[in-house]
């Protein structure tokens, strides 16, 4: 399963602000930001992957996300 997000996250630094946290939630799943997409997306590739917690994570830590 793939699932793509439009994010707002617009630097490399705050990739490695969300880095850990996305690893410890996305153990099972590859990830990565494209950051050159206007709309900086978020694609997650992996079995058990839960959309609303993925957006969810990224709104705690000030950010947007939205599944496309």
């Amino acid at each position: 399963m793939v699932l793509v997000f439009k994010t707002n996250v617009k630097s490399k630094r705050s990739i490695k602000k969300l880095e850990p946290l996305l690893d410890t939630l996305l153990f099972h799943s590859k990830w990565n930001f494209d950051m050159k997409d206007c709309d900086k997306i978020l694609r997650v590739e992996g079995k058990e992957i839960v959309s609303s917690q993925i957006a969810a994570l990224l709104a705690e830590n000030g950010f947007y996300c939205e599944e496309l």
